[in-house]
C-alpha cells in the first residue's frame, strides 16, 4: 500500500488532471454544480451496489468516481472564489475535530452511544434548531426513515429493548389489518406507512441496515426469477402459459443454487 507521501502525490495528480480537463475538454468545460448532481447520485448508488456485492475491485473504482465528483465540484467552486478543495478539506477537518471532543478535547465517553449523543448535542449548539435538520429532503423514504430514527435516538428518544419495538411492529400490523377490513384507502396507506416505519426501527435494533437488507432480497429475487425465465426458454414454453405449480418447481430449484 502507498505511504502518505504517495497518497498525497496521487491526489495532486487528480487535481492537475481536473484542471486540464476543465480547461481543455468541451464536456468538462460545460458542467455546473446542477448538471453534475444527478450524475453524483448515480455514482453513489453504483458504489453502494459494489459494496453490497463485496466486490472490492469495483469498490475501488467507484470510490474513484465519487472522489472525481468531489474534486469537480471544488474546481467549479474555485472559479467563482466561493470555495476550493482546500476549503472543502479544512471544513470537514474542523468539523471532525469539533465533533470529537473525546479525542481532541477533555470529554470522556464510555461507548459508541455516548459519541452519537454528543454529536447531536454539538450540532444543536452550532445553531441547528432540530436534530432532524441534517436529514436531506431528497433521500429515498426508507433511507430517510432510518436516518430520522437514528438521529432522534442520538438524543435519547428511543426504545429500550428490541422486544418493545417488535411489539410495536405487531401493533401496527393489527391496525393495518383493521383499516384493510374497513376499506378506506387513505387510512390503509397511512397504516401501511406506520408498519414500514416500525419495521425500519426494528431493523436498527437488530443492527441491520433496512435498505441493504431489502436490496439483498431484490437481488435474490431477480436471480431466482431469471432462472425461472431461463427454464421457460429451455422448455420453449412462455411463462404466461405455465401454471403457478410449474413455476414453483423451478423457483424451488433456484433457491438451491
Amino acid at each position: 500500500m502507498a505511504d502518505k507521501t504517495q497518497q498525497l502525490k496521487a491526489f495532486e495528480r487528480l487535481l492537475i488532471i481536473m484542471d486540464e480537463l476543465r480547461e481543455q475538454c468541451p464536456w468538462d468545460k460545460k458542467q455546473t454544480l446542477q448538471t453534475l448532481r444527478h450524475l453524483t447520485i448515480e455514482e453513489v448508488y453504483e458504489l453502494g451496489d459494489a459494496i453490497l456485492d463485496n466486490d472490492l475491485e469495483e469498490v475501488k473504482k467507484e470510490l474513484g468516481d465519487v472522489l472525481l465528483h468531489i474534486v469537480f465540484y471544488s474546481k467549479i467552486g474555485s472559479e467563482t472564489n466561493a470555495f476550493d478543495i482546500a476549503d472543502v478539506c479544512n471544513s470537514i477537518c474542523d468539523k471532525l475535530i469539533e465533533r470529537h471532543p473525546h479525542i481532541y478535547g477533555n470529554v470522556t465517553v464510555n461507548d459508541e452511544a455516548d459519541v452519537k449523543r454528543n454529536w447531536e448535542q454539538l450540532k444543536l449548539k452550532e445553531g441547528k434548531t432540530s436534530v432532524l435538520e441534517g436529514v436531506p429532503k431528497s433521500l429515498p423514504a426508507m433511507v430517510k426513515a432510518n436516518r430520522i430514527q437514528d438521529k432522534v435516538a442520538g438524543v435519547g428518544f428511543d426504545w429500550e429493548e428490541p422486544n418493545q419495538v417488535f411489539e410495536k411492529v405487531e401493533e401496527e400490523l393489527r391496525e393495518l389489518q383493521e383499516e384493510v377490513n374497513e376499506g378506506q384507502q387513505d387510512n390503509i396507506e397511512s397504516e401501511f406507512g406506520d408498519v414500514l416505519f416500525s419495521m425500519i426501527n426494528y431493523a436498527r435494533f437488530l443492527n441491520i441496515d433496512p435498505e441493504s437488507a431489502l436490496e439483498r432480497t431484490n437481488k435474490k429475487f431477480i436471480k431466482r426469477f431469471q432462472y425461472l425465465e431461463q427454464k421457460s426458454k429451455d422448455l420453449n414454453k412462455p411463462l404466461s402459459e405455465m401454471t403457478l405449480g410449474e413455476m414453483d418447481v423451478f423457483w424451488e430449484e433456484a433457491k438451491k443454487i
